[in-house]
């Protein structure tokens, strides 16, 4: 079985890009991460990249006339580099039909909340705030409705506590884990 081919988008801080590539170079996931796409110029995340040696391509959307146009150069560059799977990781922006036509059934999401249940960027809070007692984390197919798409994985813990950190900590180490699992399960499955 060939490696497989890895892009990872991030916005922020990065801890499951870092995940991810660490998995990939310490071979737990039979891949490799070989781009990562940022839509933040300044975001943690790009010096993570440069930590661990992967190219990084960072934009500011507001330079580009339309989604479709930076999309169309993501696409190119995902085509260069000849990528089997996207794994969006904190990715805070919508994809549009430029990108889910070129990857469709390749391009991934985790998110901090057990889906259809608090969709959207503040999950994590909107759950603390409503109360639930069972937390966890979701990965999916993304396609264009928000966190919509077919469910690959999805794994719960019950938290009862009232720190809201150290649940957002637990949820973060359950997201690195279950992102792992779930790449190997792909390629596994030869879904990829």
């Amino acid at each position: 079985m060939a490696t497989k081919r890895l892009a990872v988008f991030a916005s922020g801080n990065g801890s499951n890009f870092e995940a991810v590539v660490r998995a990939c170079q310490g071979g737990r996931i039979r891949g490799e991460v070989v781009l990562l796409v940022c839509d933040k110029p300044q975001a943690y995340v790009l010096r993570r990249a440069k930590e661990y040696g992967i190219e990084a391509f960072a934009f500011n959307p507001k330079d580009y006339a339309s989604k479709g146009e930076y999309e169309r150069e993501i696409v190119a560059l995902l085509d260069l580099h000849k990528v089997d799977l996207v794994c969006l990781a904190g990715y805070m922006r919508l994809l549009s039909s430029v990108m889910l036509t070129s990857y469709e059934g390749r391009i991934i999401n985790i998110h901090p909340s057990l889906l259809p249940a608090f969709k959207g960027a503040r999950a994590i809070e909107q759950a603390f705030e409503y109360g639930v007692k069972i937390y966890g984390v979701t990965i999916h197919f993304v396609e264009e409705a928000v966190d919509g798409g077919e469910i690959i994985s999805q794994q719960a813990f019950p938290y009862e506590g009232s720190d809201f950190d150290e649940l957002e900590r637990m949820i973060h180490a359950l997201e690195h884990e279950l992102y792992i699992n779930t790449i190997n399960k792909l390629i596994a499955e030869s879904r990829i």
